[in-house]
């Protein structure tokens, strides 16, 4: 599920957890009304029904034990029936209550989350391409070093799922009503009409794909980054241990064929640290694209 990034976390984790009621939602299922003795109703009823036999088993101690017995087997079972029964199932009234929850959750953020068992077949690739060039760009060093804008890519990339998301689940319900009523077969006159309709349904795919391809060419400039940014760190510790080498190739007598190779990489790192600097440049400027 993805979920408008404008719900308050706790909100918008209860409804990422709620596919299930929501997919028996979709089949027309709704809670039953509340009961009217809650549990804890019940409870109080057994504590006063305990008090008042312990209270009848006093008083027919003093009337007589056949009474005295007789009324426990009258009233303390019924009331050990209700008590043991209700605790066995109050798992069962909490999974409801959840249940309920959920249920209310789901009604209120109508429209501000969208499942993706409800996205076509093309909508749910697009969606899942969104989410892998988002992925690749949260979760890479770059981003992680601040090298990126990692402020904004919080606040835009969410956004960015999203709208790619809302509009995909919009284009997916009008596209499968549209299929529906074409399958019926048109007639010309009609056909007429549906034909721009469904240039319109492409148009607006189109649409969304240019977003996801600037997401993915967003991406590909972060994962250039990041190949530069390991490779430079990789450079830099072996220039720390230039000296060492240094020190070896004197000693060994091997200077004339190592000196070249380490004046190269000295060379190395310094080019590597322009090309980390051109790929988080292509990056930004990549990003700019995207912001609104």
């Amino acid at each position: 599920m993805v979920v408008d990034p404008e719900v308050p976390p706790d909100d918008a984790q209860l409804l990422r957890e709620s596919r299930r009621v929501l997919l028996k939602m979709r089949q027309g299922w709704a809670p039953e009304s509340r009961r009217a003795i809650s549990i804890a109703q019940y409870r109080v009823m057994a504590a006063f029904g305990s008090a008042a036999l312990f209270g009848m088993m006093v008083g027919g101690s003093l009337v007589g034990r056949g009474l005295g017995l007789l009324m426990i087997v009258l009233l303390g079972i019924p009331l050990m029936i209700v008590l043991f029964v209700r605790n066995d199932l109050s798992f069962d009234d909490e999974e409801e209550e959840h249940e309920r929850k959920l249920y209310e959750q789901l009604r209120w953020y109508e429209g501000r989350y969208v499942l993706v068992d409800d996205l076509d077949e093309s909508s749910a690739r697009l969606l899942a391409r969104a989410q892998r060039a988002i992925a690749a760009v949260t979760e890479s060093r770059v981003n992680a070093e601040g090298l990126l804008d990692d402020v904004r890519n919080a606040v835009m990339l969410p956004a960015q799922e999203w709208e790619i998301a809302r509009l995909l689940g919009k284009l997916s319900a009008l596209r499968t009503k549209h299929r529906e009523t074409v399958s019926k077969g048109l007639t010309p006159e009609v056909e007429a009409v549906a034909e721009p309709l469904a240039r319109a349904l492409d148009n607006s795919e189109a649409a969304v794909l240019a977003r996801v391809e600037a997401l993915e060419r967003y991406a590909s400039n972060v994962a250039d980054a990041e190949r530069a940014y390991q490779a430079h760190h990789q450079i830099e510790e072996l220039r720390g241990r230039l000296h060492q080498y240094e020190e070896l190739v004197a000693e060994t007598g091997a200077d004339g064929f190592a000196v070249p190779e380490l004046e190269r990489l000295a060379q190395d790192a310094d080019r590597l640290e322009q090309a980390l600097r051109r790929s988080v440049t292509s990056a930004h400027e990549a990003f700019r694209y995207l912001d609104p």
